[in-house]
């Protein structure tokens, strides 16, 4: 795999059971690449091991006065440095390579599986945790699988060259070929303290980007209230526990790295010591002694990969952890899907866990009174399971289970609007350019959202010499954008894509009542003989919607129109009326007790 093939025509399915069960799949599926660096980096080290026996021949042919010698000791020294350049060069390049094509197969698996659940994610994870496992997450994991080929290169030379130095020169050889396991082996006690305050570090350092990430969404918010000054000094104080676990994990890794220059230092004085009382008794020649000595200096190299190693994997452990937890998360439970059954994705929407039906055809409103048992009822009619709704059925759309689809064929059946859209940065012709049956235009959209006043704000904001509003810029999330034009144009949005079944919830909170009126007749109007579900509790909108349904405890309570449950259902007329809890709760009482009296009678 080259960076040009990049992306994957498809990432393949990762082992998300554990962290270091994805280590080891994105290992697998790097398998030819990470040889790859392996041999280079065996000739890179090999040519740099060998060295120093160019010099023990140079030092002997000039103690022995044999310019042969010397001479062949020149061009082995030639060829050593050539092969030294080349092998360190192509190492380097496939090393970067894995970790590149490794950090983007993550990429894309986390691409996907955002698509795949949609607004969702943020319900079940956290969006700073996600913002963290797509950025420094995936680059802790691309660290490791490039020092993995590393680590293995410098191993399998570290094994080759005790072994003939255990040839070369028994005497010598046999001293460091116990004396290298224990250096590589010194640093494992200090591991776990080291990983555990990394741990704590990374895990103050996510709670820090949560944070952030949640107090610049409500910036604006915030200064409405004056409460910027109190989240951002509980970023700072969050900020200083991330600074100080980063210098109590920093000193560990220090200490880590005293241990590998301390003894393998100690090793080189016992072998030079050990080797100056030989080549004394006349047991070995100095070029010999330089030889060794320069290939124990040399096996320090090896032993930084070791460290090196354990680091990234400390790091990259957690990391791949957080990554499997979130590529783990699925949209719903995986069902059998017969393909013949595609062609009928039509019909009515019935939701079994709640009773709500959604004739299609008609504009259905659903009344819930708590706006979060409204956003998991909109969740289930779009076929996602929210957190926690193990086992609950799956909406039925034409008699077809949602979750029995492909994904794709589902969205292009449901779309469900958010309460919070949101707008990516781009022009407005590049927001409404989204996936689209063709049968409704930019302009018949915006026009239903009731936009004229934003496309008009947008003329007079724009650059451009034409004046036209759908060459115009809107910022990132639509922050130049008050809150109301906001929820239009993800409305517009929403209406352009003319899917089978349409459902918003609450897409006209933040406008005023004469807008909110136009933005029913425009909807209704433009979505006739299409299945629309809205969610909300406005009687501008539930007057003009072919049925309402009033939704309690997460069952139908009851339906009609408007204008019959505000005349015969107390418990309805409270919701919207904007009743208090205790006014609530006493309607209720009186209903169930007259329901009581009915029965008896």
């Amino acid at each position: 795999m080259h960076i040009s093939d990049l992306p994957y025509a498809d990432p393949g399915r990762p082992d998300v059971r554990s962290g270091p069960r994805f280590l080891l799949w994105l290992g697998r599926n790097q398998l030819a690449g990470q040889l790859k660096a392996m041999l280079w980096g065996v000739l890179h080290m090999a040519s740099v091991a060998t060295f120093p026996l160019a010099v023990g021949i140079a030092v002997q042919a000039v103690i022995d006065r044999s310019g042969a010698r010397l001479a062949l000791a020149g061009g082995l020294m030639l060829l050593l440095g050539a092969l030294t350049a080349l092998g360190d060069t192509m190492l380097h390049r496939v090393a970067v390579t894995n970790w590149i094509t490794a950090a983007a197969r993550v990429q894309q698996l986390l691409a996907r599986r955002t698509a795949e659940l949609g607004a969702a994610l943020t319900r079940r994870v956290a969006a700073g945790e996600v913002v963290a496992v797509s950025t420094g997450d995936v680059e802790k994991i691309g660290w490791f699988v490039e020092a993995l080929s590393r680590f293995a290169s410098a191993a399998l030379t570290t094994v080759v060259l005790c072994v003939a130095l255990v040839i070369y020169q028994p005497a010598l050889g046999v001293l460091i070929a116990l004396g290298v396991p224990v250096l590589a082996l010194a640093v494992l006690p200090l591991l776990p303290p080291a990983t555990k305050r990394a741990d704590e570090q990374r895990e103050k350092a996510g709670r820090a980007t949560e944070l952030a990430s949640d107090t610049v969404a409500g910036l604006r918010v915030l200064r409405g209230i004056g409460g910027e000054e109190l989240f951002l000094s509980r970023y700072r104080r969050a900020s200083q526990e991330v600074r100080k676990a980063a210098v109590r994990s920093a000193r560990m890794w220090a200490l880590m790295a005293a241990v590998q220059v301390v003894l393998p230092g100690l090793l080189l004085i016992a072998v030079v010591w050990q080797g100056v009382g030989l080549a004394q008794d006349g047991r070995i020649g100095v070029g010999e002694l330089v030889t060794v000595y320069g290939v124990v200096t040399f096996l320090l190299f090896p032993l930084r990969q070791f460290e090196e190693i354990a680091m990234a994997y400390s790091f990259s452990r957690p990391s791949a952890q957080r990554a499997a937890r979130v590529l783990g998360l699925e949209r719903t439970a995986p069902v059998a899907y017969d393909g013949q059954r595609e062609a009928v994705l039509a019909g009515d929407l019935y939701d079994p866990a709640s009773g709500l039906l959604v004739p299609a055809g008609q504009l259905t409103a659903v009344v819930c009174g708590d706006p979060d048992a409204a956003g998991r009822l909109a969740d289930r009619l779009g076929g996602h399971a929210p957190e926690g709704a193990d086992g609950t059925p799956s909406a039925l759309l034409g008699g077809v289970a949602l979750d029995a689809v492909p994904l794709d064929a589902a969205r292009a059946a449901v779309l469900v609007q958010d309460k919070d859209p949101v707008l990516l940065s781009g022009t407005l012709s590049e927001l409404l350019d989204v996936p689209a049956s063709g049968a409704v235009t930019a302009r018949a959209a915006l026009s239903a959202a009731q936009c004229g006043d934003v496309l008009t704000s947008l003329a007079q904001g724009s650059t451009d010499d034409s004046g036209d509003p759908m060459r115009t810029r809107i910022t990132e999330r639509g922050r130049s954008l008050s809150g109301g034009q906001r929820q239009r144009l993800a409305l517009a949005r929403s209406l352009v894509t003319d899917p089978e079944v349409l459902v918003l919830d609450e897409p006209t909170s933040a406008v005023d009542s004469h807008t909110e009126a136009r933005i029913a007749d425009g909807v209704r109007a433009l979505r006739k003989g299409r299945t629309t579900v809205v969610f909300s509790s406005s009687p501008l909108l539930l007057d003009r919607a072919d049925r309402v349904v009033l939704v309690r405890d997460g069952r139908v309570a009851a339906e009609g129109t408007h204008a019959e449950l505000v005349r015969t259902h107390p418990v309805y007329r409270a919701v919207v009326t904007r009743r208090t809890d205790g006014e609530l709760d006493t309607e209720l009482a009186q209903f169930e007790k007259s329901e009581q009296i009915e029965e008896s009678a």
